[in-house]
């Protein structure tokens, strides 16, 4: 028998299976720490807390993520990925720039409802001045494909001459994500304030034609209005 022959009559061993493994048992406690984290803060948050939430045990956090501020990092990471993976499926029509700019509103606005994940993890993270999020090295990689999304929008509205030039895709990105994290952080409280539930359909759907209307009065010429 060749040496060939002989190798193929081996059985073949599950090649990266080990890693597999370890990558799901990663993302398990990826998961399990960041609902951990949105339910009670970076500070209220422990490792035996998101060690039983992802059915394992304490050391596999410190094998994987070195400590608990790490992890938190990764959370962090984990939500932002999220959300340009999310972002990224969006099927624009860049033909048509003013109902493109509709899509990625009403986008906005909905991850943040669907994702509350999102808003109270930043909220954490802001009580701690974002001190976590600066030890990220991929903090940048995740805002630019954000804002990239913005600006080919609004680079075709000016090209077609219905959008004004003087407005900066920055300005008009945090402008969307201002609106739509304002009313998701601050439900609860604006409610009680206001009178009304602000979590009812019919009030978020008035706010989300609002800001629509409002984003596109910023970015729209005189003539296109």
């Amino acid at each position: 028998m060749t040496a060939k022959a002989m190798s193929n009559s081996q059985p073949q061993r599950k090649v990266g299976a080990r890693e597999k493994s370890a990558e799901t048992t990663r993302d398990s406690l990826l998961r399990a720490a960041i609902k951990v984290f949105a339910k009670h803060g970076f500070d209220g948050g422990s490792i035996d807390q998101i060690s039983k939430a992802a059915n394992s045990h304490d050391r596999m956090i410190y094998y994987y993520f070195g400590n608990k501020e790490s992890l938190f990092v990764a959370a962090l990471e984990e939500i932002y990925r999220r959300f340009n993976v999310a972002e990224a499926a969006l099927k624009l029509d860049l033909a048509q720039p003013k109902l493109a700019l509709e899509q990625v509103v009403r986008f906005v606005l909905h991850y943040y409802k669907k994702h509350p994940e999102f808003v109270t993890l930043l909220n954490s993270e802001n009580l701690h001045r974002g001190k976590h999020i600066a030890r990220s090295n991929k903090a940048q990689e995740f805002s630019s494909p954000a804002i990239s999304v913005v600006d080919e929008v609004l680079r075709r509205g000016i090209a077609q001459g219905s959008f004004r030039a003087t407005v900066a895709s920055r300005d008009l990105y945090m402008m969307i994500v201002a609106l739509g994290y304002f009313y998701q952080s601050n439900r609860f409280t604006l409610s009680a304030f206001l009178g009304e539930d602000l979590e009812t359909p019919a009030v978020f759907e008035q706010w989300e034609t609002f800001v629509i209307d409002a984003v596109l009065r910023t970015v729209l010429t005189p003539a296109a209005l």
